[in-house]
């Protein structure tokens, strides 16, 4: 089997165990050195000014500049904290040493500095191989069976009448499909597809579609979806959507607020019009926009209720998992003055609360969830959930239990929003 290194683990797993002993011998052997006071106290006071240095350092960062948008979370903090320490005990180890111990010191930063890398990496675990960590999407092609004419619609919820045939894969597949921007022009990346048991069994039946899109900068990985959904495709005989993970971004560095606009291409004609042109023509979903579904994490969140409140034709399920109230809410000023010349007018015009409080959506269905230990997003999710709310959408609020801003508020959030959409999709009876 051809080893790719873009697919090496960096969240869990023999590479990561291996990088964080390395560098913990590295700083073991750093601190231990001729016993004396003069380096005990040497070694006490690097260790206590480094680690002041780091705590300083994030407070600046997350409070002072707000350079970052979410919680970095106790073990992300504590990490970088580790790595200060580690640099100081390094750095002092440079001066009054003899050459190879001037050589490990140097290592030693250079570990250290990994080491913190994949830790943070490791606790939002948003990015859990190389190649996503490096933003690198690969064409991993999934074999589609092209969707023949459908079978009747079922007079009554489909978990009612399918039965799941002999052969039937016990879980879902993943892989990715390149989604032509013919009408938009937009280049996006290869698009993540979920599909699950039930539309890898001979003669599948037309199942809901959800298109779902991750978080800025983020890719377009499937896995996320096949965490979520698979233990409840087990549960309901392989019933569940079958999912595109489509790139709203093109670029994992640039936010394009969801939007058609001068500098980044027609995003929302990809998203309302290629993107559900392609799956009708290549994936088995049903062609009833009642069963279909808008999602979205972060980033793709405040996309993905902007697209329901204003395409309610054409997506009547929505579910927001830790979004921002509206698209380049994080960056508001900026996102002013790039999309709109300054026109707060014309920037109102597409946040979603501003649109549902001009409309009353009678069919809908809200899903808004963000993780407990998220406050910022948090509040986000209520506020649009209140404004959905009162716009007659059928509405629900979920805290994920102590999940931050990472892996654990999407999986979590896509689970807790399962339970309330298969109902509705026809999936699983009502609890």
């Amino acid at each position: 089997m051809k080893l790719n290194l873009l697919d090496i683990n960096i969240v869990s797993g023999p590479v990561v165990n291996t990088i964080y002993a390395v560098a913990a011998l590295i700083l073991l052997y750093l601190l231990i050195r001729p016993w004396s006071r003069a380096w005990l106290r040497t070694a006490l006071l690097t260790i206590v000014i480094s680690g002041a240095l780091g705590i300083l350092t994030l407070l600046v960062v997350e409070r002072g500049l707000k350079l970052i948008d979410a919680p970095l979370g106790a073990e992300a903090r504590t990490w970088i904290v580790l790595a200060f320490i580690g640099f100081g005990v390094a750095i002092v180890n440079l001066f009054r040493s003899r050459w190879w111990r001037k050589v490990i010191a140097a290592l030693g930063i250079v570990s250290f500095a990994l080491a913190a890398t994949v830790g943070v990496n490791a606790a939002f675990g948003i990015n859990p191989t190389v190649g996503a960590f490096l933003h690198i999407v690969e064409n991993k092609p999934i074999h589609l069976a092209k969707p023949t004419a459908q079978q009747p619609k079922p007079t009554g919820p489909l978990y009612q009448s399918w039965k799941p045939p002999a052969g039937m894969p016990a879980l879902g597949r993943t892989g990715t499909q390149v989604i032509p921007g013919t009408l938009s022009g937009f280049k996006a990346r290869p698009a993540g597809i979920y599909l699950p048991p039930a539309a890898l069994a001979p003669n599948p039946p037309a199942l809901p579609l959800m298109i779902m899109m991750m978080g800025q900068p983020g890719d377009p990985n499937p896995a996320f979806m096949q965490q979520a959904l698979d233990a409840y495709a087990v549960e309901n005989n392989g019933l569940a959507p079958i999912v595109v993970v489509a790139d709203q971004l093109g670029n994992p560095n640039v936010d394009t607020l969801c939007i058609n606009s001068k500098q980044f291409g027609n995003v929302e004609t990809y998203m309302t019009q290629d993107v559900p042109n392609w799956a009708l023509a290549n994936l088995n979903v049903i062609k009833d926009p009642s069963t279909w579904t808008i999602a979205g994490y972060s980033n793709g969140g405040g996309c993905a209720i902007y697209y329901g409140a204003t395409h309610p034709e054409l997506f009547r399920n929505v579910i927001d998992i830790s979004g921002e109230d509206y698209p380049g809410a994080s960056e508001a000023a900026t996102s002013l003055k790039n999309f709109f010349g300054g026109n707060m007018a014309a920037y109102d015009a597409i946040k979603p609360l501003k649109i549902m409080a001009t409309r009353h959506y009678t069919d809908s269905t809200a899903i808004f969830t963000g993780g407990a230990k998220d406050p910022d997003y948090s509040a986000a999710a209520a506020k649009v959930a209140a404004g959905a709310r009162a716009a007659g959408m059928n509405t629900t609020l979920f805290s994920v239990p102590g999940a931050g801003h990472g892996a654990d508020a999407l999986v979590g959030g896509m689970k807790m929003a399962a339970r309330v959409l298969f109902p509705v999709l026809g999936l699983a009876p009502k609890s």
